[in-house]
């Protein structure tokens, strides 16, 4: 029996390769445009979630925070958290590790629900955001653990 040529269905399937090899080279088109705009996008996302993150933060700080630390972090019974020394020494999981775990032996308790504490652990991240935040303008307290008289 002869291969019989279905004259419809290969038409058909022409038309659909065609369609995908066009789909394809305007995919393969637009690609580097999305490579060069996406970056910048990313780093606006990035900015705006921080900026939401210190806000939160800042409200986060006023209740759990400020009445040990000071409303702006300058000290007070806790050490002044707002001090480049403090700042440019302690990394980001430092941070948030004080906060979620405290400080044994002194009066900072843990505040991470996984140490029965009252906040999660995006609140800490926007506390840690808030606290960061000063390191700009952060002045020179060399004694910042002592906290205020």
């Amino acid at each position: 029996m002869p291969y019989e040529v279905d004259e419809e269905l290969e038409a058909s399937t022409n038309r659909v390769m065609m369609i995908g090899a066009a789909l394809m080279f305007v995919l393969a088109a637009v690609f580097p445009l999305y490579r060069w705009f996406e970056p910048t996008n990313r780093e606006e996302a990035r900015e705006t979630n921080l900026a939401s993150l210190a806000d939160s933060g800042q409200t986060l700080w006023g209740f759990n925070c400020a009445s040990c630390h000071g409303l702006n972090g300058e000290g007070g019974v806790g050490p002044a958290l707002n001090s480049k020394q403090f700042l440019q020494a302690a990394s980001d999981n430092q941070i948030e590790t004080l906060i979620a775990v405290g400080v044994p032996g002194s009066q900072m308790s843990a505040y991470s629900l996984d140490y029965a504490g009252p906040l999660t652990s995006e609140q800490i991240k926007a506390l840690r955001v808030f606290i960061r935040s000063w390191e700009e303008d952060a002045p020179d307290v060399p004694d910042w653990r002592a906290g205020q008289p």
